[in-house]
């Protein structure tokens, strides 16, 4: 381009000299002589305004050429400027996110099981590098001090009493006294020898032993009757006894402070268990390693639940106004919460890459992009300026 608008300034040159060395030329010779005059002014004053936009015409230090190269800076920081005025205030930023209607796009993409499971693969690969990365000593020591600080900071008896009240008073209980009676009755119809061994071991030596076989015999019996009675009958006074016990023994741990204190120390003994100390140190392990291999399955149960709760999220966003309206407003809530709070941040970052750039360099990019359309510029002006010197000699002429 740069070889046309030279072009068309040397055909207004060559027109020129051969107006000008013609030997008694006609009268219209002037006309053309004054438009291919006024068509290389136009063409030098063109050239001269383009190229002092990337460098000094010349290199003549001829003042405000070159603007480029050397008002950089000042381009960078006026390019911040205008992009954090026009592009990164709240009200440009909400307009525009209500306009895309962001959640409706979002949920019509998640609707799609490809889209789905490329999101849950994504995610996969997120757990997966955070996990790696972190260190298992510092998860471990994490996890002591947040969640074993807080089980011995926490009284147990209060939170426990609550607990346990609320479901003797449902009665979900019953299903374990139902099992616990039920060994019981077992253990008692399966251990007859020793039955009879206890009450043949706790006679006196001077009774007779088919005596003793008798009464062991007859306890034996008793005591099968009884537990069969406490099975079957879930009024019996056994069970009564029971509830009774244990409703009371919810009301001490919220209220009695001996019962309070032991059951914290029943809370310490569990904690300083070497085996609690175990689990503690591998539960970390044992979690990392189930969302090691859970993100690595496609088919695995985590992977399956979030590809299917994306999915039904995608679906809701579409059907549902209510929630689309609710994430549309978050989304326009957290991108004006950035532009308010992060717009400096965001237009430094445009000057100061702006101000790491060659000014050389820069420049040679930028009349790259746009150097094209400039040498029209050029080649307009010459045309323009060899029109307006016809029309200006002829205005001349026909003046005198």
């Amino acid at each position: 381009m740069k070889l046309v608008a030279l072009a068309f300034l040397g055909v207004a040159t060559v027109i020129f000299l051969a107006a000008t060395l013609w030997p008694d030329p006609p009268a219209w010779v002037g006309y053309v002589k004054a438009a291919a005059e006024a068509g290389m002014v136009g063409a030098l004053a063109d050239w001269f305004a383009v190229t002092a936009l990337f460098r000094r015409p010349l290199g003549l230090p001829i003042p405000h050429t070159a603007i480029i190269p050397t008002k950089k800076d000042v381009l960078g920081e006026s390019l911040g400027e205008f992009v954090g005025s026009n592009f990164l205030s709240e009200s440009v930023v909400r307009e525009r996110l209500r306009r895309v209607g962001v959640a409706a796009r979002l949920g019509g993409w998640l609707a799609e099981p490809d889209n789905a499971e490329r999101v849950t693969s994504e995610l996969a690969t997120v757990v997966r590098g955070a996990v790696t990365v972190l260190r298992d000593e510092d998860v471990q020591a994490v996890m002591e001090q947040a969640v074993v600080s807080r089980i011995v900071a926490v009284p147990w008896g209060p939170p426990l009493g609550k607990l346990l009240e609320r479901v003797f008073a449902d009665g979900s209980h019953h299903k374990l006294v139902d099992l616990m009676c039920d060994r019981a009755y077992e253990w008692v119809k399966g251990n007859y020898d020793q039955v009879m061994g206890v009450v043949s071991n706790r006679a006196p030596s001077w009774s007779p032993k088919f005596f003793d076989s008798l009464v062991a015999d007859k306890v034996y019996g008793e005591v099968l009757s009884f537990a069969w009675a406490v099975k079957t009958d879930v009024n019996h006074p056994m069970r009564l006894a029971l509830d009774k016990f244990l409703g009371e023994f919810a009301g001490d741990l919220q209220r009695d402070p001996k019962v309070m204190e032991r059951a914290e120390q029943v809370k310490q003994q569990v904690l300083e268990h070497s085996e609690v100390q175990n689990l503690i140190g591998s539960a970390w392990s044992t979690a990392k390693k189930m969302l090691l291999d859970a993100a690595e399955d496609p088919s695995s149960e985590l992977r399956t639940r979030v590809r299917a709760g994306l999915m039904t999220l995608g679906a809701r966003l579409v059907s549902d106004e209510s929630l689309r309206a609710k994430a549309d407003s978050w989304v326009e809530g957290a991108a004006a919460y950035v532009v308010l709070n992060y717009r400096d941040e965001i237009t430094t970052l445009i000057t100061d890459t702006v101000q790491r750039w060659d000014a050389e360099e820069t420049s040679r990019k930028i009349e790259l992009q746009v150097g094209r359309d400039l040498q029209f510029i050029r080649i307009n002006g010459t045309v323009v300026g060899a029109l307006a010197g016809l029309v200006i000699y002829t205005v001349a002429q026909l003046i005198t």
